[in-house]
């Protein structure tokens, strides 16, 4: 069983999340709950907890004081968040788990099943680093492999390819990372950057297409060689961004 911490200082948000964990979450055991920045940063040093839910703003600072706080401790983290849809891309593009106030028990529950089961310090200081790095611009995505985090700017992707529960992402120097996340994941991610789903397989950089043939049914040709077909109904939305 995994030690979790709550770290908010809204004490309904924390009795919330407390009896949700004890409700869907049995590998969990709640060991602390903190009001704040302070109590938080006390508490993570005291419990070495497994898990950390920590929110986003409160009275006497933010989550990331907490992780100034903490640095060189190794835990799991789940942001506990009511922010706009900007905040919460910049999350996605650094790979950091997050649950929107107030508090769906089934995104509880995803989120906890995506935990690892061993701590990886080296991946959370990673992806921490992007996250305060994509906070005011989003610049990096972080993409967790089983070799590690890689940290890629979204113009050198050339596209995406969906491998079941896998995506391989194709660079343009010619590198494919296997990530396991979906397509779908990345898609939601990168369609106001530039990218377009032109088949249920297949997600492109826009800048990266060379041209578009019309036999064969519609395909795609890109800049380093690539041939990606294009699915029927997105022929004409693809034609529209293009032209």
């Amino acid at each position: 069983m995994k030690r979790a911490i709550i770290i908010d200082d809204e004490e309904k948000s924390r009795a919330t999340l407390s009896s949700f964990i004890l409700k869907y979450c049995p590998s969990l055991q709640i060991t602390d709950m903190a009001n704040g920045v302070k109590n938080g940063i006390a508490s993570i040093k005291k419990n070495a907890p497994d898990v950390v839910f920590l929110d986003i703003e409160m009275d006497d600072g933010s989550g990331f004081d907490v992780i100034e706080g903490v640095k060189g401790l190794s835990f799991d983290l789940i942001f506990v968040t009511a922010y706009n849809q900007y905040a919460l891309k910049a999350f996605r593009y650094s790979a950091i788990d997050y649950l929107l106030k107030p508090i769906n028990p089934e995104e509880l529950i995803e989120a906890v099943n995506k935990l690892t089961d061993t701590n990886r310090l080296d991946q959370i200081e990673q992806k921490l680093e992007a996250l305060l790095l994509n906070r005011s611009t989003l610049k990096k995505i972080a993409f967790p492999s089983l070799q590690g985090l890689r940290l890629e700017e979204p113009q050198n992707i050339a596209y995406c390819e969906s491998d079941n529960y896998y995506t391989n992402v194709h660079l343009k120097n010619g590198e494919k990372l296997v990530i396991s996340k979906t397509l779908k994941e990345y898609d939601q991610m990168l369609q106001d950057d530039g990218f377009f789903r032109t088949h249920q397989k297949y997600l492109v950089n826009i800048s990266f297409i060379s041209s578009y043939v019309k036999s064969e049914g519609g395909y795609l040709t890109l800049e380093n060689g690539a041939i990606l077909p294009v699915s029927r109904r997105k022929k004409e939305e693809l034609l529209k961004l293009i032209s």
